[in-house]
């Protein structure tokens, strides 16, 4: 008799932040670290700044990471919606065929979305999750 053993597929996620939201986005990769949470996937966003002021060699970078990505996850801030390089992640994730998923970062009722994901929300075509880092995990394993 075989048994069949089932194998959790971990996602390659892309995580599209605020700069000024680092230290709690940082706090997120702890959690996908710690098996003491259920929170699975493997990161493909910038751990470190490209030291580089040329923005199409930095886009280049990072679009090499969203494309190793196959979910793109927006953790929305205060000042999240007003990054034009959230704007343009989100963009190039749409633009590689991602799956987009919008939560707001821990302490954040309120925020103003960014563009792309106020026009979806809008839309009715994505919803906006606050906080919690086990919908975070079903989402990104359902995505």
């Amino acid at each position: 008799m075989f048994s069949s053993l089932t194998k959790t597929v971990k996602r390659r996620v892309f995580i599209s932040f605020d700069h000024d939201d680092r230290q709690q986005i940082n706090g997120l990769r702890l959690l996908n670290a710690n098996d003491n949470f259920d929170i699975e996937f493997y990161d493909e966003s910038l751990q470190t700044a490209v030291k580089s002021e040329n923005k199409t060699y930095v886009r280049g970078v990072i679009r090499e990471k969203i494309k190793r990505a196959s979910v793109t996850v927006c953790m929305i801030g205060t000042n999240t919606h007003a990054s034009e390089w959230v704007d343009w992640e989100l963009e190039e994730s749409v633009a590689q065929g991602n799956t987009i998923i919008a939560m707001a970062l821990k302490g954040i009722d309120r925020a103003t979305l960014p563009k792309l994901i106020k026009e979806r929300y809008d839309a009715g075509t994505i919803i906006f999750h606050p906080w919690d880092h086990e919908k975070l995990n079903e989402l990104i394993k359902n995505a």
